[in-house]
């Protein structure tokens, strides 16, 4: 492969045509998984929360129907065109970049990012950021990918199609980590939890393998990054076609990344 061009943008930019139907997808696959979080921190109506990065509308709409009309979601992102979508008398949706804005004024009974510190260069600053926003007895719930942890498209690679489509997958990653997202991310959060002084520390792994959703996400990705696969001589467009047809026939159990979902409360000061 040859060596990636030096680049520093966002390389699934939310402006994207195909990221609508990304983050739904997203959100379908992963949804689930940042509710249970949600339900183990005592979510219940009249708290406020700060959803950020938020991306699409539908964790925000889920989350604004769990606090109620006397709860609030403040939806933040740094291109929040979809989140708008969201936007009611409990949702307020702002532009907003967690590590180079001040957090907001407001306490939050509970702040919640998902795929985003993976693909933010000062994400340090960045979980300092939310966790100053938290009320004390506040929970802080991140979820983050690691790619290197299982790198594989298809994990049974039993023939060509496989193959190519894991070469494809690992391009991915080499781009992503040329615009500053650490692959390897998601495993260190129980650590800076556990050095920021939370209390109520909970970890859990969780990545899809051959569902439904697995299939048109990944047609949307790859037409979202198909330029950078060819300039960076990542594959050819034969190659990039013939993937994509291996895709809508079925012939490929697709994996996503292990995201890795931790939660903690931050402590009440003692008197």
């Amino acid at each position: 492969m040859e060596t990636l061009m030096a680049d520093s943008g966002y390389l699934l930019e939310n402006r994207k045509k195909e990221a609508a139907q990304r983050l739904a997808l997203l959100s379908a696959l992963f949804d689930p998984a940042s509710l249970r979080q949600f339900d183990a921190c005592g979510m219940t109506r009249g708290w406020r929360c700060w959803e950020v990065g938020a991306g699409g509308p539908s964790l925000v709409r889920k989350i604004a129907e769990r606090v109620g009309d006397t709860g609030s979601v403040l939806a933040t992102d740094i291109d929040a065109s979809w989140a708008k979508e969201a936007a009611s008398h409990n949702v307020e949706v702002r532009i907003h970049d967690v590590a180079q804005d001040p957090p907001p004024h407001e306490l939050f009974d509970l702040v919640h990012a998902r795929l985003v510190l993976v693909h933010v260069p000062e994400r340090d600053l960045a979980f300092q950021n939310m966790l100053s926003a938290l009320k004390p007895g506040g929970w802080l719930v991140l979820e983050d990918a690691d790619p290197a942890l299982q790198p594989l498209s298809c994990m049974d690679v039993y023939g060509p199609g496989q193959e190519l489509a894991n070469r494809i997958r690992q391009g991915f990653r080499a781009l992503l980590s040329n615009r500053g997202a650490d692959i390897s991310f998601g495993r260190r959060l129980p650590r800076m939890f556990r050095n920021a002084g939370m209390t109520g520390l909970s970890a859990e792994a969780y990545f899809p393998v051959a569902m439904p959703e697995c299939i048109p996400l990944e047609i949307a990705t790859i037409e979202m990054i198909r330029s950078e696969l060819l300039s960076n001589g990542i594959a050819t467009e034969h190659e990039i076609e013939q993937h994509l047809e291996n895709v809508r026939a079925g012939i490929l159990d697709l994996s996503q990344p292990p995201m890795i979902s931790v939660r903690g409360q931050k402590p009440v000061a003692s008197c």
